[in-house]
């Protein structure tokens, strides 16, 4: 995440002045000693092992630019790795899904428990998530398609109250049938960690945004 400074110029050349003040940020970013956080190869051979794949170096240096201060960090995983066609396991990518299950848990795995023993873990919110489901039967091609009505997703750390299973669908996973979370809940839990009010809205002039379109923290992982 680059914050750029807006300079003053006319509004015809605005975003000109915009992207000149994003590149100047990132040449701070690139020179400076910050670079030095994504040098892997200052790493324990043992620690980038424990990390695993590709996905587990990127988690690896998530957890540095963690240590080095950064607020916000978004590790993502690849496209059509490992089984072919990513996580969006339509046709063939299904038969090969473990593969990125296997991967998914060394990786998160070792970035919580590295987290933990730096003694990090608890002011840092690990949010796995992603934008749908899977429903339980198959297509024609032997693959899944997209589900929206039930699907879950994973927080750790954060000072939450974790090691809980909160909401429940039927036994194939087709709908909610207990305790149900929607999108703006979960947000709204997400910026109750950072010290946010959910509850804020912002202004576009005289219109009011909410932040989580009046989302409801999940109370159960306070306190």
């Amino acid at each position: 995440m680059l914050r750029t400074r807006a300079l003053a110029r006319s509004a015809g050349d605005s975003t000109t002045a915009e992207y000149d003040a994003a590149i100047d940020e990132a040449r701070k970013l690139m020179n400076g000693s910050f670079a030095k956080v994504f040098d892997l190869s200052s790493e324990r051979d043992a620690t980038r092992e424990r990390y695993g794949s590709t996905f587990g170096q990127r988690c690896l240096l998530a957890r540095r630019l963690v240590e080095s201060g950064v607020r916000f960090v978004e590790v993502a995983y690849d496209l059509n790795f490992k089984n072919g066609t990513g996580w969006d396991t339509h046709r063939h990518g299904q038969k090969q899904q473990h593969l990125l299950i296997e991967d998914l848990d060394q990786s998160l795995s070792a970035l919580v428990e590295d987290l933990e023993l730096r003694g990090l873990l608890d002011e840092t919110l690990i949010v796995v998530a992603t934008e749908f489901g899977r429903p339980p039967d198959f297509d024609g091609q032997g693959g899944r398609g997209h589900q929206s009505a039930a699907f879950s997703a994973a927080l750790f750390g954060g000072g939450l109250r974790t090691g809980q299973v909160i909401g429940a669908t039927d036994k194939l996973g087709r709908k909610v049938i207990e305790h149900p979370v929607s999108i703006p809940d979960f947000h709204a839990t997400i910026l109750a960690t950072l010290g946010i009010d959910p509850a804020t809205e912002l202004y576009d002039g005289d219109r009011p945004i909410p932040l989580t379109d009046h989302g409801k923290v999940i109370r159960t992982l306070f306190g």
